[in-house]
């Protein structure tokens, strides 16, 4: 008896020995020259409790008070935070040198196969090969043409949504967020694989599904990115059993498209994406940088990021277009100057004859930013940022919340207001030193084009087929989305009705 008491007290002072050891070495480790922190920070959560279900905001209020660069505690670690365009671009644009690799962090880790993928690999010589390898593939299909074409994949699907939301009728106000994310994963698989599907294919479906359950999950796993020891802990680490089983359904896929598409190649007469990644892999010099595992990683990229990020603008612009009808009539009025009685979807070539247009699309993606705390960054090496030491594999976050709603840029940022992006002569501002929906620096969305090309001609054929509005007497929706890894608007039930 005396014996197993020895055994209990001896495990639990060990363990109280760890637990003590472990938080002394890390407060010793850290440096004393980092950005000032705020007050409130606890043992072991950091300053996670302040932080809560909106930490882009608090991040936001906290510039106020500590400056545009300044320290949080997430968990046990240090994460560095900017604020404001000029900081954020003075990081990743002018010491792009220093600050563009990734931080080591799990659940990111077990995403990108442990650096296989583009978006959170390290900044290396393999990451440059892979961004390389991918850019010149979206590059060569943006420039085809007609039929087969990217743009061409992006309107068919622009007329399949409308005869969809067409056939739904307008009987009862309903949300076509699952509309929305159909359409736009199609075009991606119109893209990748070199065909659509129809919405209710076994195949489709399922693939979208894991798709839509890994982002969720990927979202809700924030307790595991800060502690990744609880994917060891029963009851606790089902996020992370959910997301390997979501990665396995969907690489499996991946995986079946890319050997299909290898047993019928052809290097003259590439099809696809895959066709022209695959293509360039063997153009390529043998090398560990580029494998067929990075064409199965940077494909889910484009799904996983891609489709959610483009669909949930699109929900953002509806949103504001039944909360700001006015807006929404001049986005009608435009397009029906230009495309007269015509009721096909525009074209890229209307883009420039539709200011206003345009211009709406910036707004939304500058009121409500899919990525508000942008991408992780990490330094190489050990860096001197504006008179600070940020150790080496430090997560530095850039949020972009606080640029898009910089009053000093932006006076009443709250408002929506398109005319932020028309000079006086009614043409589109472009270059907006505090807009950065993509990110900015090496690390921005490689998808950038292909995006704006898809919610130009979704948004607008959208707009040009119907109206959007609440029913009569319904309570304006919240503008207050839910931050997981992207930032999602809230559930609208709207009237849609055919022009």
């Amino acid at each position: 008896m005396f014996s197993a008491l020895l055994s209990e007290v001896s495990i639990r002072t060990i363990a109280l020995f760890l637990v003590v050891f472990l938080t002394l070495l890390v407060f010793f480790k850290r440096r004393k020259n980092l950005p000032p922190s705020p007050s409130g920070s606890w043992p072991v959560v950091g300053h996670l409790l302040s932080l809560g279900r909106a930490p882009h905001l608090k991040l936001t209020e906290w510039r106020k008070q500590y400056g545009d660069v300044y320290t949080v505690r997430m968990g046990m670690e240090d994460v560095v935070v900017l604020n404001g365009c000029r900081a954020i671009k003075e990081a990743l644009v002018d010491y792009k040198d220093a600050f563009s690799s990734r931080p080591s962090v799990y659940v990111l880790n077990l995403f990108s196969g442990f650096g296989k993928n583009l978006g959170f690999s390290k900044f290396n010589q393999a990451y440059k090969e892979k961004r390389k390898f991918a850019y010149s593939a979206l590059r060569n299909l943006g420039m085809r043409m007609g039929p087969g074409s990217m743009e061409e994949n992006i309107r068919e699907e622009g007329r399949q949504l409308c005869l969809k939301l067409s056939e739904q009728g307008d009987a009862h106000p309903r949300d076509i967020a699952d509309n929305l994310t159909v359409s736009v994963a199609n075009i991606t698989c119109s893209m990748v694989f070199g065909k659509r599907y129809d919405y209710d294919d076994v195949t489709f479906v399922e693939l979208t599904k894991s798709i839509n359950k890994l982002f969720a999950e990927l979202g809700s796993s924030q307790l595991m990115t800060v502690f990744p020891f609880l994917r060891f802990v029963p009851g606790v680490n089902s996020s992370n059993r959910i997301i390997v089983e979501c990665l396995n359904e969907v690489q499996a896929y991946l995986r079946h498209e890319i050997t299909k598409h290898r047993e019928n190649l052809d290097n003259e007469n590439p099809r696809d994406f895959i066709d022209l990644l695959l293509t360039e892999l063997q153009t390529q010099e043998k090398t560990d940088c580029l494998t067929e595992e990075n064409i199965v990683f940077i494909i889910q990229d484009m799904f996983t990021a891609g489709v959610e990020t483009t669909a949930s603008t699109l929900r953002w612009g509806l949103l504001y277009m039944v909360l700001c009808p006015e807006e929404q009539q001049k986005v009608q009025a435009e397009l029906d100057s230009i495309l007269g009685t015509d009721h096909d979807v525009p074209t890229l070539a209307h883009r420039s004859q539709l200011p206003y247009t345009e211009a709406t699309i910036m707004e939304i993606q500058r009121i409500r930013a899919i990525g508000p705390l942008g991408g992780p960054h990490a330094p190489n090496e050990d860096t001197a940022f504006r008179g600070y030491d940020i150790p080496s594999g430090t997560q530095v976050l850039p949020n972009l919340w606080s640029a898009h709603m910089d009053p000093q840029f932006w006076p009443d940022p709250e408002k929506f207001d398109p005319r932020r992006f028309l000079d006086s002569d009614g043409n589109v501002v472009r270059r907006q030193e505090s807009f950065m929906p993509f990110s900015t620096g090496r690390r921005a969305c490689i998808g950038e084009q292909l995006a704006k090309m898809e919610l130009f001609l979704l948004f607008s054929s959208l707009l040009r087929h119907f109206t959007f509005k609440l029913p009569e007497g319904a309570a304006a929706p919240s503008t207050v989305g839910c931050l997981g890894l992207t930032y999602v608007p809230p559930t609208v039930n709207m009237c849609i009705t055919k022009r």
